[in-house]
């Protein structure tokens, strides 16, 4: 058993495995017969199995047998069956178009019999060779006897194939030209060195480079070896004729050292060779080469040459070539820099204000940085002064290099001064005025913004007094403190572009009319160079009072807003029915809408922003509670400190005379009958002394009694009296309850009436409250309690009873007694409130 160690094949090995399979193949037909393979093989490309990437041919195959046919494809070890055509009923073949990569096919012939073997053809793909460029050959001149001369050539894109490149080099013009192989050097080159003689004067030489698809052969490049020492010669073969001069290429110089100041540099140039000529570039980091040569026409192997016309603090880099009286320019040196040194600044600061803040009562100084030029160094600082007109007083501030602006104290008359320093000195002083006086403003702003530009346009002001320039400031919507931005321009200007703009923002401004003493203004607002939708809602807050909803709302962040927001949309959805109420269009520049009357529900809100595209997304969702309004409380509020001034008037008498005039003119017309009184029939009861006690059968509808109508009553002795209303005297009893009753012959101290004090029993009232005198009878009975039966009726009485009458105070003006002397009339009997109060 043999191993076989895996390797890889090169083109060359391939040939040869090729070669040998075929010979082996030879041997095999010359002992089998013919019939033992079962198909033949062979590409329209030709016979040799190389072709050029990206060609279209044909691979054929013709069957000994008739058997099911197969073409398989191999593409980097990746075996499929691949679909052919019919060309006869012997032969198949497949269409390979835009061939890029080396493939093997072949052909197979299943259920053959005998079995016979399948057949194959490797491809092989690749580049023909392509002209060699650039021949530079170099003689080595040692103790004055010629050396080896060296070329080097140029050789092309890679064939991915075998080549065989060649030098060949024909000496006097007359010998038999003789080859020598190139090898492989940097940078894609090849060379090849070979061997003259001193007698030799001219020498011509060519590359040749030939592979299976082709040959490519360079220009002839002649050359002289006279009076040349260590010289470079060089032919481009861009240029098919043959040079009729030398040419010669020194070797190229050594930049040494370079010293700089603000504006020039010295440059130490080093040399192998004596040359005539010298040339040398300088550039910055970002910039281009610039040429300076020496015309002096020095010899000298080391030479001094001075570079001038360079910009102060800045990095520049130099190199040099050289050349002799006659031939090629050398090789470029390697570079070399350093830099220049620095200067105070050149130019002032370019400075603008922003409005005065009415809550800070400040002023903020803008300022542009300078450009590399006019800085003339590094910026290390910011120098600002306030001067004061009126008092005369000067304030300073330092700020670092990285400041941009300042925020100073507003004054009526004060103009701001700034200055950038760096280590050699200072700008020259940037000044404006604080406040400046109003003037006539640019007529006519117009905007107009096409893809994203803005085009600003106006006409001059209406005045006689012609501007000495116009400004024309901008910055994002609502952002003028933090990223406000201008540009200055003659009083002949009238138009500026903007190309500093960032799409989907809002932006605002002002072009300003600049005189000597004053200023003028005219704003334009709303200007976006590209707009779509609000990508986010604003960001919403509710407040409820009653049924009155306050929404407030702050502005989308200007990245986020898609352009300029035209209007916004408050959308109220009502929980339980899913009904949604929208506003009205809101302006963009409030923050605030109020909503009244809401119905008492549960409510969800969000809100929304529109721009000339479109709605954005909703808000985030606010949810809120309207309440439904609780009358009980408000009548509470109102009737209880009502009812507290009332409680304290009622402890002043003479409020107590008013009402109890008020409440007789309230009280019903009848008037209880004392006759059938429960004290009457007490009185009979004990003591079986009844007067006479007469009625009237009825009583007049009038408020007034036509008659009195008198009851004799007999009179009780004093202890009688004394024992039903214990601790009353007859000074207690008010004089005017005693004179209107008293009859002639009754003497005016004697108690004609017990002392009593009456509560209607309303357990003898009917349930109905009509109390005229339509509605009663004369048989109707009134029932009143006297004060001396209540202490022996209290165990009788209820538990509710006795809480009423716990309730009242014992002073009382219900609870006073009454007494009643002589003949009493119904007049008497009815209740006069005027001092029911009296006692409280």
């Amino acid at each position: 058993m043999i191993q076989v160690k895996s390797r890889t094949f090169n083109n060359r090995d391939k040939k040869w495995l090729r070669e040998m399979c075929h010979k082996q193949g030879h041997k095999k037909n010359n002992m089998q017969s013919h019939s033992e393979k079962s198909c033949k093989i062979w590409s329209s490309a030709g016979s040799d199995p190389v072709v050029q990437r990206g060609s279209t041919f044909q691979v054929y195959c013709t069957f000994n047998c008739k058997c099911k046919r197969i073409m398989y494809e191999t593409i980097h070890d990746t075996y499929e069956q691949q679909p052919v055509e019919v060309f006869n009923s012997t032969t198949l073949y497949r269409n390979v178009e835009n061939i890029t990569e080396d493939r093997t096919y072949s052909c197979k012939c299943n259920k053959c019999t005998p079995a016979l073997d399948s057949c194959g053809l490797d491809i092989t793909t690749g580049y023909p060779p392509e002209i060699p460029q650039n021949i530079t050959c170099i003689q080595n001149v040692i103790d004055g006897e010629v050396g080896h001369v060296k070329c080097t050539w140029k050789s092309g894109r890679a064939t991915e194939l075998d080549d065989d490149p060649k030098l060949w080099v024909r000496e006097n013009h007359i010998a038999v030209p003789v080859s020598y192989k190139g090898s492989n050097g940097e940078s894609n080159l090849l060379s090849a060195v070979f061997k003259v003689s001193s007698s030799v004067q001219v020498i011509s030489v060519w590359v040749n480079v030939s592979n299976q698809l082709g040959t490519a052969a360079s220009t002839v490049v002649s050359f002289t070896l006279a009076d040349i020492d260590s010289r470079e010669y060089f032919s481009s073969a861009d240029s098919l004729s043959i040079p009729s001069a030398p040419t010669v290429r020194p070797s190229p110089p050594v930049l040494d050292k370079v010293a700089c100041r603000s504006r020039d540099c010295l440059i130490n140039v080093g040399q192998s060779n004596r040359t005539q000529h010298l040339q040398i570039q300088y550039q910055t980091e970002q910039g281009a080469w610039i040429t300076h040569s020496d015309t002096s026409g020095q010899m000298n192997l080391l030479r001094v040459q001075s570079v001038s016309s360079l910009e102060p603090y800045r990095l520049y880099y130099f190199r040099a070539r050289v050349k002799l009286s006659t031939g090629l320019w050398s090789q470029w040196s390697t570079s070399i820099s350093n830099w220049t040194q620095e200067e105070g600044p050149n130019k002032e600061l370019d400075v603008w204000l922003a409005e005065s803040s009415s809550e800070m009562a400040s002023t903020t100084v803008y300022w542009k940085k300078l450009d590399d030029i006019s800085a003339g160094g590094k910026i290390v600082r910011y120098l600002v002064k306030v001067h004061c007109l009126d008092t005369g007083l000067i304030v300073t501030k330092n700020l670092s290099a990285d400041a941009t602006n300042s925020s100073i104290q507003s004054c009526s008359k004060c103009n701001i001064t700034v200055f950038a320093c760096n280590s050699k000195g200072m700008s020259p002083p940037a000044i404006i005025s604080m406040l400046q006086k109003t003037g006539q403003p640019p007529q006519d702003v117009r905007v107009k913004v096409s893809n994203r530009t803005v085009s600003i346009s106006w006409t001059k002001p209406e005045t006689t007094l012609r501007p000495d320039g116009y400004l024309v400031e901008w910055y994002p919507e609502g952002q003028q403190l933090r990223d406000l931005q201008w540009l200055k321009l003659s009083q002949n200007s009238h138009h500026a572009v903007i190309t500093d703009v960032k799409p989907f923002h809002c932006y605002e401004g002002a072009v300003y009319a600049l005189y000597k003493n004053s200023i003028g203004r005219a704003r334009f607002s709303s200007v976006s160079t590209l707009e779509s939708a609000p990508v986010s809602g604003p960001s919403v807050q509710e407040m409820v009072e009653g049924n009155v909803l306050t929404v407030t709302w702050t502005e989308i962040p200007n990245g986020q807003r898609g352009g300029c927001i035209s209007n916004y949309t408050i959308k109220i959805k009502d929980t339980k029915d899913s009904k949604v109420r929208y506003s009205d269009p809101i302006p963009a520049s409030k923050r605030m809408h109020t909503i009244k009357s809401l119905p008492p529900a549960a409510y969800s809100l969000s809100m929304t922003a529109w721009t000339s595209q479109g709605e954005g997304p909703d808000s985030e969702i606010v949810r809120f509670v309207i309440q439904a309004q609780s009358h009980t409380v408000l009548i509470l509020c109102i009737v209880l400190p009502f009812l507290m001034v009332l409680c304290c008037l009622s402890q002043m008498s003479a409020m107590q005379q008013r009402f109890c005039v008020c409440f007789h003119r309230l009280m019903p017309d009848v008037v209880p009958d004392p006759a059938n009184s429960k004290w009457a029939k007490e009185c009979i009861a004990e003591k079986g002394k009844r007067g006479k006690i007469t009625l009237q059968p009825q009583l007049s509808s009038s408020r007034e009694e036509e008659e009195p109508i008198i009851v004799d009553i007999e009179e009780l002795s004093r202890e009688s009296s004394s024992s039903s209303s214990p601790g009353v005297t007859t000074q207690d009893v008010s004089s005017d309850l005693l004179q209107p009753s008293l009859s002639p012959g009754v003497k005016p101290a004697t108690l004609l009436y017990p002392l009593t004090s009456y509560i209607k029993s309303f357990s003898h009232d009917s349930d109905s409250s009509d109390n005229t005198h339509s509605s009663q009878e004369t048989s109707t009975t009134v029932d009143y309690i006297s004060s001396h039966g209540l202490a022996n009726e209290i165990e009788e009485e209820d538990e509710e009873f006795m809480d009423v009458q716990d309730f009242f105070p014992s002073h009382s003006a219900f609870m006073d007694p009454q007494v009643f002397l002589g003949n009493l009339t119904l007049d008497v009997v009815k209740i006069d409130c005027s001092n029911l109060l009296e006692n409280t």
